[in-house]
Formats: structure tokens, sequence, C-alpha cells
């Protein structure tokens, strides 16, 4: 019998995963050679592709990046995603294979929208992750806890159970 964590360890193996700051594993798939500029002087890849591997039990922190975001789910458990809008109102999608439950294959956040992400099982969720316009380390913001406590405290249990005591 396989153990969930040698499972996760042969998909990590199987599609070169490396640990990303918001929790799981990630590895980049795509990059678009076309370049646009979101911002003046900011030059960015029109789109980025990841996969994106969140073992049950780990979450992707509370994070927004300055793109829209859109995620499909490919394997695996299902995933809950929760977002926050700049108002403070709450969302949640459940993106995965089993569309008679209610769930969905693809979910969009738009850029500036505060999302994080957990699955919904006892083993993993492959998912992947397209940015337009193309994602940076630059645009993406993973603040400490207290910070989002402290803007958003209508959302205080969630956010303890969705962020990290300090920020990436």
């Amino acid at each position: 019998m396989t153990s969930k964590t040698d499972e996760v360890a042969v998909v990590v193996a199987r599609w070169g995963l490396a640990p990303h700051p918001e929790g799981g594993f990630y590895r980049e798939t795509f990059r678009s050679r076309a370049t646009v500029e979101p911002r003046p002087g900011v030059r960015r890849a029109a789109s980025t592709a990841i996969y994106f591997l969140l073992p049950a039990g780990e979450f992707s922190a509370f994070h927004r990046v300055a793109s829209d975001e859109v995620w499909h789910h490919y394997d695996g458990d299902a995933v809950e995603l929760h977002t926050i809008d700049a108002r403070g109102a709450y969302s949640r999608a459940r993106i995965g294979r089993n569309h008679a439950a209610g769930e969905i294959p693809l979910y969009a956040v738009e850029a500036g929208v505060w999302q994080a992400a957990e699955p919904v099982g006892e083993r993993w969720a492959l998912c992947g992750c397209t940015v337009a316009p193309g994602f940076d380390f630059d645009d993406f913001e993973m603040p400490a806890s207290g910070e989002l406590l402290a803007r958003f405290p209508q959302h205080r249990a969630l956010l303890q159970r969705l962020t990290r005591p300090v920020g990436g």
C-alpha cells in the first residue's frame, strides 16, 4: 500500500515540481515570448502557466497577484478556492472533476483579489494556474496573517486558518 507521502513524492518527481512560497509545489510550464506593458515602464510576458500541487493537509496561503489568474483542475482531489476582494466580500469555489456535485473545472480570480486554496480530500490535488499578464514574483504579495486580519477582521477564522505568521 502506498502512503499519501509516497504518492505526493511520485507526483512531485513526475512533473518536476519544487516547493512554492505560498505552499504546495509548482513548476512553470509556459512563458509567452510575447510581452505586454501592464503599467508604464513594466514589461511582462503576455501569459504564463504552472502546474500546482497541493497535498492534503496543506494550503496555498492568502496572497494576491497583479494579474488575472485562471485555475484549472487536472487530477486528484478537488480544491476549495477562497477569495476576498478589496471591499472584503468573500466567495468560494470548488474546482474539481465531480461536476454532478457542483465542482467546476476552472475558476478565474481577478487581478488584485486575495486568494487561498486548500485540497478537499485525503490525497492531493493537481491544478494548473494560467496568469495574464504573465506572473512575476515582483507582482506577488503574501503578507503575514496579522496584516490581513487587520484589513479583514470579519474573516478572522478563515484568515487564521489560511495565512502564515510571516509573509512571503
